[in-house]
């Protein structure tokens, strides 16, 4: 017994696999969170308007969500190892390119090569992540995942904001070629992962997709919240100390959430941590929005309570997408929550720039924090029990 419970308080920090997951995720999402907030400002830079910037990320994203649902068949013919190291290669090569032109069109067109690199990164890491532990422990596994992510966020989004409002392009372009080198552990993740599931059936895999759809949903609100949030807070607010500062402290409590949400869901599942977070975010949104007119302070204090949301709905939608899913819908639920988080984020990063041009970013705050908690509901239905038999 206690041989048990020292294996599940340190093994999977241990487990080479599941290093070489952190280390392959780390590397990739550095390069998406570098640019993620920055390139947007650099297009402003260019001569883009700020109510077009956000195309940048929606470019990249859309073309991330048409390449996610071909994963699955992907790797049933190539297999995970070369799909992954394919996927790594095609978001870091095209990066250093940025620095030659700061047309909305040239980097939109990098964005395009960059977005197919990433469906491979998102779909294979969510789908590695609940491979590498047992299935009893499944949220812990996701919560060092998403610590994995988290990590790059905290760093990376301020920091890519702050080079380019610097005027230090090179620096961002040649950084974000990182996942280039997570190819090398590509080998070792894919030895130390259980066997992959025969491919499923197609009934099998709309019934998964089934599955994953009311967490997918509820993920596709946070993640629009998110993308508003990112994208357009730096360019409100463009002497970058601010935003900078907001966007780290919304990485720090995302991160936080996002790796301890996971513990809390295998002991006390997601029933009631997943609508809880959901307020949060809603709350968090609000206080930002009260904070772009009353003052700094209240900003800071949105994006801190905003990431805590953020961070857990992440978490515990990818937990529950996988409980309702099944082990043998484990890829196909990954696809389906990492098209909703990819869409929602572009929908953030486009929409709601023209949605800010006509009532402001203040209100749109507002506006968007509402939908949150009208999604509450969804967020109780998505943490009932697995829809599957």
């Amino acid at each position: 017994m206690g041989g048990g419970r020292t294996e599940v308080r340190t093994a999977l920090w241990r487990v080479r696999g599941m290093q070489a997951l952190v280390g392959v995720t780390v590397l990739g999402f550095a390069s998406f969170c570098l640019t993620l907030a920055s390139l947007p400002v650099y297009a402003v830079t260019g001569g883009a308007s700020a109510s077009t910037a956000g195309l940048v990320t929606a470019v990249f994203l859309v073309v991330t969500v048409a390449c996610q649902a071909t994963i699955p068949t992907l790797t049933a013919r190539f297999g995970v190892g070369p799909v992954l190291v394919t996927g790594l290669v095609a978001m870091g090569l095209p990066s250093p390119f940025y620095a030659l032109d700061d047309s909305l069109a040239w980097i939109c067109a990098l964005s395009a090569v960059r977005g197919a690199g990433f469906a491979v990164l998102t779909v294979l890491g969510a789908t590695l992540a609940a491979r590498v532990a047992p299935p009893e422990r499944r949220g812990e596994s996701v919560g060092l995942y998403g610590l994995a992510i988290a990590i790059p966020n905290l760093v990376a989004v301020p920091a890519g904001v702050a080079l380019v409002l610097d005027g230090h392009v090179g620096w961002l372009s040649w950084l974000a070629a990182s996942p280039v080198l997570g190819a090398v552990l590509v080998p070792l993740l894919v030895r130390s992962v259980a066997p992959e599931p025969g491919p499923a059936a197609a009934g099998a895999r709309r019934a998964a997709v089934l599955a994953a759809l009311t967490p997918s949903a509820v993920l596709f609100f946070v993640t629009m919240a998110g993308g508003g949030l990112v994208t357009f807070l730096p360019i409100e607010r463009p002497d970058g100390v601010l935003a900078t500062v907001a966007l780290l402290v919304f990485g720090v409590t995302g991160a936080i959430t996002r790796w301890r949400s996971g513990t809390l869901a295998d002991r006390l599942g997601t029933g009631r941590l997943l609508p809880t977070a959901l307020v949060v975010a809603a709350a968090g949104l609000v206080l930002t929005a009260v904070g772009l007119s009353a003052g700094a302070g209240w900003v800071l204090a949105g994006a801190a309570v905003f990431g805590a949301g953020y961070g857990a709905t992440q978490n515990l939608t990818l937990v529950a997408a996988f409980a309702r899913a099944g082990n043998a819908g484990t890829t196909t639920a990954s696809a389906m929550w990492n098209a909703s988080f990819d869409a929602g984020t572009a929908a953030g990063a486009l929409a709601l720039g023209f949605l800010a041009a006509g009532i402001g970013l203040d209100w749109t705050y507002a506006v968007v924090a509402a939908s949150l908690a009208a999604a509450v509901p969804l967020a109780s239905a998505a943490a009932r029990a697995p829809a599957h038999a």
